[in-house]
C-alpha cells in the first residue's frame, strides 16, 4: 500500500509539473518555424536565402529531439520491477551514463556524464530503465542542481531502496562559450538519500566505484 501511495504522489508532482509547464497553449509548428526565421532576421540574416530556407524546419526538428523529455513520464519508466533477486542487497550503480541537456538560462547545451546507484530493497530495476530515466530529465530545459534531485527522487520515490546516489559532472556551455569563457571547467553536483547519506562508509564505497571526476575534454569525449 505504501510502495502504490508513493508511486501516486511522484506521478502527481510530474504531472502538476507539467501543467505548469503547459498552462499557455502550445505553439503549432508553424509557429515555431517563423520564430527561428525571426530569430535569424534577428541575428542579421536572411532566411530566406538559398542557405537558411530549410533551417527553421531543421531547427524544430532538432528542438523536438533535444525537449522530448516533456513527452516521457519518468514515474512509468521505472514501474516494471523485478522480485527475484536472490536476496541480492549491495550496491547497483550504473557508472558514466553521458547524457546532453540544455541550460535553462541560456539554453546552452550541457554535456555530462551522471552516475547513480542504489541499495535494493526486495526489488530492482533494469539498468536500462535507469540510463532512460538520466535521459528524461536531461531532454528538457535544466540546470544540473535540479536534474541531479529529479533523478535522485525518482528512484527513491518508486523503488524504495535502502539509499539513492546520483552524481553528476558536467560541462555547461553556457560559461565556456560565452561569458566568461572558461573551457575545461566541469560542475559535479550530488544528492545522497537514505544509506548513503546516513553512512558514511557507504557513501565512500561508492565515491571510489565511480573514480575521481574527469576534466572538461574527458566529458565531452
Amino acid at each position: 500500500m505504501k510502495f502504490v501511495e508513493r508511486q501516486n504522489a511522484t506521478a502527481a508532482a510530474v504531472d502538476a509539473a507539467s501543467e505548469s509547464v503547459s498552462g499557455s497553449a502550445k505553439p503549432g509548428r508553424r509557429e515555431a518555424e517563423e520564430a527561428v526565421r525571426t530569430l535569424i532576421r534577428w541575428a542579421g540574416d536572411d532566411p530566406s536565402r538559398e542557405g537558411l530556407r530549410e533551417t527553421p524546419r531543421r531547427v524544430v526538428d532538432s528542438y523536438q529531439e533535444f525537449f522530448g523529455g516533456y513527452d516521457a513520464d519518468p514515474v512509468e519508466i521505472l514501474r516494471r520491477t523485478f522480485e527475484e533477486t536472490d536476496g541480492y542487497d549491495e550496491m547497483v550503480l550504473l557508472r558514466d551514463v553521458r547524457f546532453e541537456s540544455h541550460c535553462e538560462h541560456h539554453m546552452a547545451p550541457i554535456i555530462g556524464r551522471a552516475h547513480l546507484a542504489y541499495l535494493p530493497h526486495h526489488r530492482v530495476v533494469g539498468i536500462s530503465k535507469l540510463a532512460r530515466l538520466v535521459e528524461v530529465y536531461a531532454r528538457r530545459l535544466q540546470i544540473q542542481e535540479k536534474m541531479t534531485a529529479q533523478i535522485a527522487n525518482t528512484i527513491s520515490d518508486i523503488l524504495e531502496p535502502k539509499g539513492v546516489a546520483v552524481v553528476i559532472e558536467a560541462a555547461h556551455q553556457c560559461m565556456t562559450t560565452r561569458g566568461v569563457h572558461k573551457p575545461g571547467v566541469v560542475m559535479v553536483t550530488s544528492r545522497m538519500l537514505g544509506a548513503f547519506r546516513e553512512n558514511a562508509a557507504t557513501r565512500r564505497e561508492f565515491l571510489a566505484m565511480i573514480g575521481k571526476p574527469t576534466g572538461g575534454e574527458g566529458i565531452l569525449a
